[in-house]
């Protein structure tokens, strides 16, 4: 399927399950004996996003084979989500403690991931044929092949088994710096998982990061929007150029203004680039999946039949409305995210 038609096949999603517990800043939690904890995990909020607004969605994880795993089965499917591709292996689940109100890029992120089932799969143990069975969009994040060196082979194997079929590939380009630690530098890994990509979802300074594509030194001291969008546009030319399966990149512009946001995001397509509207907010609930939200927009967009005008403004401003909504992934339904769109002046 190509980009911008019209899809009635299904999305997977494929991606570690987590645990987020969420410690308040002050400790309270000790002293209460409570503890937050959201289900999520990058590509599970996509797929949740996606199953929500009518679209045929299925997510492939590793879990545990223990009871736990049956209330998360009953949890994933609760949720319209096809759980028949859950893969049971290995001991344990991963974990991440991310201090309540705080970004996932920052310092107050702590990762519990080593020697889970998901980091412990290994290339010839899943049959894809039958999990690539009746899809026709495949996702998943640039957080899968930091996890460990056997997920990032995990990822091309199953990367070559959809690209063979002739699936639509999606990847967002999540740069986690904490993750990559097993001795291997994104730049040597990322370009070969991404040259089987359609639609690539980030950022400048991630896909700097990720693919070795330089952000310009100029953006150290001018802070406008215009230079921002500027090298957009350059950085996703630049993708294109060296990945000729990709059709079409978004960039998001996420920044922090005290306890408030300024966001805004664009989509490059077909030589052009769109932009969407400006949101800006002085306070916000819960940072968590507001990109996964804005992946899963795209997405939805993409499958719909949308234009890419119509796709980044939907994408946009489902993602800024992720921002209000305590958890991983949104409650949004399509009609209030269409209600929620600001157009560009």
């Amino acid at each position: 399927m190509g980009l911008g038609t019209s899809n009635t096949g299904t999305v997977l999603t494929f991606g570690e399950l987590l645990l987020r517990l969420s410690p308040d800043a002050d400790g309270n939690w000790l002293h209460k004996n409570q503890l937050s904890v959201h289900v999520g995990g990058a590509e599970l909020n996509v797929a949740t996003a996606l199953a929500l607004w009518g679209i045929d969605t299925k997510y492939f994880t590793a879990l545990p084979d223990n009871n736990l795993a049956v209330q998360f089965d009953g949890y994933i499917s609760g949720r319209g989500i096809n759980t028949s591709a859950i893969f049971k292996c290995g001991q344990r689940l991963g974990l991440f403690y991310l201090t309540t109100g705080a970004d996932m890029k920052h310092d107050a992120v702590i990762y519990d991931r080593a020697g889970s089932a998901f980091a412990e799969l290994k290339t010839g143990m899943v049959n894809w044929d039958e999990v690539l069975k009746g899809v026709s969009w495949f996702h998943f994040s640039a957080i899968c092949p930091a996890v460990s060196g056997q997920a990032a082979e995990l990822c091309e194997e199953v990367l070559k088994a959809a690209s063979q079929r002739g699936i639509t590939i999606s990847i967002d380009l999540n740069y986690r710096a904490k993750l990559w630690q097993y001795g291997k530098h994104p730049h040597s890994i990322m370009p070969n998982l991404v040259k089987y990509c359609n639609l690539i979802m980030g950022n400048v300074w991630a896909a700097e990061s990720l693919l070795d594509i330089p952000v310009s030194k100029k953006l150290q001291n001018i802070d406008t929007k215009e230079a921002y969008l500027d090298e957009a546009q350059k950085s996703a030319s630049r993708i294109m150029e060296l990945y000729p399966n990709c059709k079409a990149v978004a960039n998001t512009f996420r920044f922090s203004r005290g306890s408030g946001i300024k966001y805004y995001t664009t989509l490059h397509e077909g030589g052009k680039m769109y932009t969407s509207g400006e949101y800006n907010a002085d306070e916000v609930t819960d940072k968590v999946g507001s990109g996964d939200c804005f992946m899963a927009g795209l997405i939805y967009g993409y499958y719909k039949g949308l234009g890419p005008a119509e796709t980044v403004n939907f994408a946009a401003a489902a993602a800024f409305e992720k921002l209000f909504i305590e958890g991983d992934a949104t409650k949004s339904t399509v009609e209030q995210v269409i209600n929620a769109i600001k157009y560009d002046n």
